[in-house]
């Protein structure tokens, strides 16, 4: 399916490259405009990022993401600076369908797995931003793709399999924001060795024929931001290039 996306700032739709504040895009329409664009062109999943809380989750932006996540026939998913345990219950309580937790799932796996186990595997959604070294070993960098965290893609689920987790967002993050096309070998490779797990492919879209090139590797979802933003499609497009049984 796809899933169109919208990261915001001081309410503001904006996107980002390669998670860079000081390379910053900002669009004219309201979060709002768009969501219910993408509703009607017939999106059923929506992501949200709130690049306030990101920074500072004291800033988290409530009162729209409130009025964003009360929407009857999409399935809403929010992230963005997720710290603790009561940073899930608020978003899931201002009406959030899944709580998207990106470096904490990194840095605090222990904490991470018992939130899937209390909310359950439907709740929660780990976003894994990878970096493909010279060896092709998949490293998941923090602090925004800077640091190192030693930590590698496969060894982080094998720790959270047996816990329930059914949703990763995974980004190449050579990828993100380019439009240049996604990595569709990584896809492949870990929608075969994780095929429990529905994997939501980010970053590089920019063309009908990224999104094609998808299609065989197997992920359930495709994150659509900043292609849908600067109009190289439709969402309608989009969604009639899918198999729709998928």
């Amino acid at each position: 399916m796809m899933i169109p996306a919208i990261d915001l700032i001081d309410g503001q739709v904006v996107r980002l490259y390669q998670g860079d504040y000081d390379q910053k895009t900002n669009y004219e329409y309201t979060a709002k405009e768009r969501q219910d664009l993408y509703a009607q062109a017939g999106a059923t999943v929506m992501h949200f990022v709130d690049l306030d809380g990101a920074k500072d989750s004291t800033k988290r932006q409530l009162t729209l993401l409130k009025t964003l996540m009360n929407h009857n026939t999409m399935i809403i998913q929010v992230g963005g600076g997720v710290r603790c345990k009561a940073d899930v219950e608020q978003l899931l309580n201002v009406g959030a369908d899944r709580v998207v937790i990106g470096s904490l799932a990194i840095k605090q796996p222990e904490l991470v797995r018992e939130w899937i186990i209390e909310f359950g595997g439907d709740k929660i959604v780990l976003a894994l931003d990878v970096k493909i070294d010279e060896n092709g070993n998949k490293t998941l960098p923090t602090h925004g793709w800077i640091k190192d965290s030693g930590v590698n893609l496969e060894d982080l689920l094998t720790h959270y399999q047996d816990a329930g987790l059914k949703h990763v967002l995974c980004t190449d993050i050579s990828k993100d924001g380019t439009l240049s096309g996604s990595n569709v070998t990584m896809y492949t490779e870990l929608c075969a060795q994780y095929p429990n797990l529905a994997w939501q492919a980010s970053g590089g879209i920019g063309s009908l024929d990224d999104i094609k090139a998808l299609i065989p590797t197997g992920v359930s979802g495709v994150i659509l931001g900043r292609s849908l933003l600067e109009g190289k499609f439709t969402l309608e497009q989009a969604i009639a290039c899918w198999p729709q049984s998928s």
